[in-house]
């Protein structure tokens, strides 16, 4: 049996994909779970967080997220028996890779797939899926009549956030960073209630959201990225789509939440003050969070995939996908 592996250079600039024989898997035990897999997703592999992390080894698996039928189960199993359909994320740690037929993955680190979702929607959307579900509910706290603006909306990850937001009964904003874009999002049903244009770099994000809220400023912000400094110093491409993070303090609201996906956000002390007179919040949504501890993964998967109704969970995998 063969796995997908990526090998870096001594020099951390080249990477190699290289398939490798596997020995077979050893009996399952106690909470593991082995399973047949049926998809897979490519996502980008962060070897900077690896090398943060300490996990410098000559091989590392490709292939996280995946969907298959269950096998066999351990002793001390007791949410999976065989023929489960499931879908998880392996650990940044595991040995395994999901680009191989069988792999052997802890319990918590997986739940059930919803019946109408197809092998490759699931593996496909539960990244960031899980994103999702992770910004808007635990960082946001997101209730019904809140209003939400989503940068880059037509992405994988906005697609989702959207929906989630739209089921939730909050109002939404989003950002398109093209003509493609703008006419994806606009298609959306229910209608997203203002989608700014962001692709000529004319428009003023901040003054379109206070625009649409009658001066209040908006009560979510989801970023996808943002300008740290002068226009002077960025590159061409972020001036052009990403705000300043002076637009996404302007356009919050009093009691609002910034979920930033910027891990080198720096804020100057008015910026801070600014943020301290609006009683305003910042989260940082570190995609790797659910990996910190097995128990912390099972239970955003678990609420993520049965929190909502099968409808919405079905939607949101076929709109992220599609």
């Amino acid at each position: 049996m063969k796995g997908l592996y990526f090998q870096q250079s001594s020099t951390d600039e080249e990477i190699t994909f290289v398939f490798q024989e596997k020995e077979d898997l050893p009996v399952t035990e106690d909470n593991f779970v082995k399973l047949q897999v049926k998809a897979c997703a490519l996502s980008q592999i962060n070897t900077k967080l690896l090398a943060e992390m300490k996990m410098k080894k000559d091989l590392f698996p490709v292939g996280r997220e995946i969907a298959g039928i269950v096998l066999d189960v351990g002793s001390k199993v007791s949410f999976f028996q065989p023929d489960d359909e499931v879908v998880g994320i392996l650990p940044l740690d595991s040995e395994d890779p999901g680009l191989c037929e069988v792999v052997r993955v802890h319990e918590h680190y997986l739940v059930h797939k919803p019946e109408k979702v197809t092998w490759t929607e699931a593996a496909g959307s539960i990244w960031d899926g899980v994103r999702a579900y992770t910004a808007l509910h635990y960082l946001s706290h997101l209730s019904p009549g809140k209003s939400v603006l989503i940068m880059d909306g037509a992405s994988a990850f906005g697609t989702i956030a959207i929906q989630l937001a739209h089921h939730r009964g909050a109002k939404v904003i989003s950002t398109a960073c093209s003509l493609e874009d703008k006419q994806c999002l606009e298609r959306f049903r229910p209608p997203i209630a203002r989608v700014i244009d962001v692709s000529n770099g004319k428009v003023h994000v901040a003054e379109s959201c206070l625009e649409e809220t009658g001066g209040l400023g908006v009560d979510i912000v989801l970023d996808a990225g943002v300008r740290l400094y002068s226009k002077d110093d960025e590159p061409a491409v972020k001036l052009q789509l990403l705000p300043h993070k002076h637009d996404i303090i302007t356009l919050l609201g009093v009691g609002g939440h910034w979920v930033t996906t910027e891990e080198n956000l720096q804020l100057d002390p008015p910026d801070s003050h600014c943020l301290f007179l609006k009683g305003a919040t910042l989260a940082f949504l570190n995609d790797e969070v659910w990996n910190l501890s097995n128990v912390q993964q099972g239970k955003y998967l678990s609420t993520y995939l049965k929190g909502c109704d099968g409808e919405v969970i079905n939607w949101c995998f076929q709109t992220s996908v599609g």
